[in-house]
Formats: C-alpha cells, sequence, structure tokens
C-alpha cells in the first residue's frame, strides 16, 4: 500500500505528519512511501533525510496523492475554494485519511468527505484509554504548547522570573497563573516553575487540585463542593452554572491583583472557546504583565486577543494570540506526531501489509468519521453537549 504525506498548506503551520524514523518504520511493515517535495522543511526534515528513511520524493502533491491508499495528515485537508489546489480532488474513493480533522467545528468538511468517498480518521476523537496513550496526539501536541507558552511569556515579560539576590538589590520571583490545568496547563506550571516564577493554578475539577500540587503550584478553589460534581467519571468536565462562573471570576479579580503572568489553556471541544479574562478583568493586571490565549484559534479565553497577533491593552497588558503554539514547535511536535500517527496506523495495517479496519475495535469504532459514503460517527452527526472535555487543552 501507498502511504503519502504531504506538505502543510494551512496558514501558521510548519508541522508534517512523518519523521524520518516514522518513514522507516512504515516501510518496515512493508508500506510504500511518498513524500512530497519540501514536506518536512517546516520540521527540519529534509528530503533526504525522508528518502535515506526509504520514502520517493514527489515533485508535487498531484504525484505525492495519486493513488495513495492512506494520507498522513496535521491539519484538514484544503478543499473547495479555499486554495487552488483542492487536495480532496487528488484522493481516490477508499483512500484512508488520517489527521487532526476537527469535525465539530468543521462537519461540512466531513460530509465532504463522505462524498468523496474518503475514509476519515479524527485522531482528535481517540478514546481516554491505556491502549490509546501512545497515539494520543492531542495530549503530545498539548504538551508542547503549554511548554511553549510559558517560554512565550517570559520571552515578552519585562522582567526576570526568578527571585535574585544581587548587591544591586533584590529581585522579586514573576507571579503566574495558570487557568485550566489540563495538560498544556501542567505543563505550563511545570515550566514557570523551572523558571523560577510563583505558579498558581486554576480549573472546575477537584482532582486538578492533586496534580497542581504536586508541580509545586498553589491551587485557586472556588467551590470546593460544586468543583466535587464538576467532573464526570470519564475524566470529562461539566459545563457549571452561571452562578459558579460569577464567583469565579469574583475570585480571579482578587487574584489579578498580585499577577503578572497568565496563560490560559481552556478549550470546550466542537464549541467555542469560554472566556475566562474579560475585558474588565485585564484591568486588575499591573502594566507590563502578560497573557497567553493558548484558545484564540477557537474564540479565544481573553477578550481582546488576536488570532495570530500580540496586542496591548490600554492598560500595558500584552496578550499574546500566537496561532498554533505547537507548530512554533515544530521538530519536536513532528516528532512525537508523527509517532502518534505511526502507532495508530498499526491498527489499520496488518502483519501482510494489507489494509484492516476492525470497527470491533473500540479506538477505531471512535476514530472513524466517514466510511462508504457516509458519516458513520454519531460525535459528528449529533455532538453531544452534556459532557465536555476538562477546561484544558488536552
Amino acid at each position: 500500500m501507498k502511504v503519502a504525506i504531504v506538505k502543510e498548506r494551512r496558514a501558521f503551520e510548519r508541522r508534517v505528519a512523518a519523521s524520518p524514523d516514522t518513514i522507516k518504520r512504515m516501510v518496515g511493515m512493508g508500506l510504500e512511501v511518498v513524500a512530497e517535495t519540501g514536506a518536512g522543511e517546516g520540521a527540519q526534515f529534509t528530503d533526504a533525510a525522508f528518502a535515506t528513511a526509504g520514502a520517493s520524493i514527489a515533485a508535487d502533491p498531484a504525484t505525492a496523492l495519486g493513488d495513495a491508499d492512506i494520507v498522513l495528515k496535521v491539519q484538514r485537508p484544503v478543499i473547495g475554494e479555499e486554495a487552488e489546489r483542492d487536495e480532496l480532488k487528488y484522493l481516490k474513493r477508499g483512500t484512508v485519511l488520517i489527521g487532526l480533522l476537527q469535525p465539530l467545528r468543521h462537519p461540512a468538511e466531513i460530509r465532504a468527505y463522505a462524498g468523496a468517498g474518503i475514509v476519515a480518521f479524527a485522531i482528535e476523537l481517540l478514546p481516554r484509554i491505556t491502549r490509546a496513550q501512545a497515539m494520543d496526539a492531542l495530549s503530545s501536541q498539548a504538551n508542547l504548547a503549554g511548554y511553549k507558552a510559558a517560554l512565550e511569556a517570559a520571552d515578552e515579560f519585562g522582567r526576570a522570573f526568578p527571585m535574585m539576590m544581587t548587591a544591586a538589590g533584590t529581585i522579586k520571583a514573576a507571579r503566574v497563573l495558570v487557568m485550566g490545568a489540563g495538560v498544556a496547563g501542567l505543563q505550563a506550571i511545570a515550566t514557570a516553575r523551572r523558571l523560577g516564577a510563583i505558579v498558581s493554578a486554576t480549573d472546575v475539577r477537584a482532582a486538578a487540585k492533586e496534580q497542581v500540587e504536586s508541580l509545586g503550584a498553589s491551587f485557586i478553589t472556588v467551590d470546593e463542593e460544586a468543583a466535587q460534581s464538576a467532573e464526570t467519571a470519564e475524566g470529562y468536565a461539566r459545563e457549571m452554572g452561571e452562578d459558579f462562573q460569577r464567583r469565579q471570576r469574583e475570585k480571579i479579580r482578587e487574584v489579578l491583583k498580585r499577577t503578572d503572568v497568565v496563560i490560559c489553556t481552556a478549550l470546550i471541544p466542537g464549541h467555542k472557546a469560554p472566556v475566562l479574562l474579560t475585558e474588565g478583568m485585564l484591568g486588575e493586571l499591573a502594566p507590563g504583565s502578560v497573557v497567553v490565549d493558548l484558545a484564540v484559534e477557537a474564540g479565544g479565553n481573553v477578550e481582546g486577543s488576536r488570532l495570530g497577533d500580540i496586542v496591548s491593552t490600554p492598560q500595558g497588558v500584552k496578550i499574546i494570540g500566537h496561532a498554533n503554539m505547537p507548530s512554533r514547535i515544530a521538530v519536536d511536535a513532528s516528532q512525537l506526531y508523527a509517532r502518534n500517527l505511526f502507532n495508530f496506523l498499526t491498527l489499520l495495517v496488518d502483519a501482510d501489509g494489507k489494509l484492516k479496519i476492525d470497527t470491533a475495535d473500540e479506538i477505531i469504532k471512535a476514530t472513524l468519521l466517514t466510511e462508504n459514503g457516509a458519516v458513520v460517527n454519531p460525535a459528528v452527526a449529533a455532538p453531544a453537549v452534556a459532557n465536555v472535555q476538562a477546561a484544558a487543552v488536552s
């Protein structure tokens, strides 16, 4: 079978869906790998490195995708009028497409895959089970996003993070607040702590308290009793009522008065990101403070954040709205993502190098979007709204 890797064409994307390591492993499975020229350049993987690993290099996407049995992607394909070259038109019926396809945010595109006869898998719909951990691209990318968010904040902050005692005087440690203690939030906490900051964090889930404190940060609790019921048995958070949100904002306002840096990580799959910091709340921060909005692509956790830009409020607070934070550390992000996809691919390819789609496997069933010209995933056909993922990039 032919596996195709193409250059990602969406804005702000530097990652690639394969690495020399995973190409070598795919070839070892008996697969033919074709990579579009320049596919890995954003992640510092050269065509020569791909070729040495066993891939053949195609001059353009049409050549790479033509007759492909499996296509590995980071971002969803560019289709329709979004580009001069519609990637979907190059795929034959029956092609398997695997990537971060954002099915809940772009249902019309999923229907387009079905219409084109594509067998599509959304890697972000993996069930939270032990067997799927090595395939969990959301976690691998969120981990790097949290790390990079702390570094970006430190870079824009006009002061040092750690306390420094010098002959000329003492520099106070920066105070960092992380909102959302999922994968990205926990890594942001750990990184800010390593940089020497005093860190606190908040999350609606009571279970997050132990994780936050294990990293040496303090946990801000709004209502412990309410937090006990904020998490489902599957580890997801429930949407909290308006009264809880009001009290949360009041509590955060007090914390902001003594905070230098805020990192916001709250996402709800398939929905607009919740607003954690209003314009009025930003006014509690001192001039020179920095806010990082990791949810800017989903509408933003911070009022006034702007996708792909750094803006300043009238009070002198910087709001960082970098798009696609994992892509800003593309080498490691690509290495991890490529390994996630390879591990998933092993479920679809048997010992003879033949395609097998076993819908009795809970991982396959959960991630399969389209098959035989139809949308088959109930989560996409009728998105559930009762339970949403925990307020964190995870």
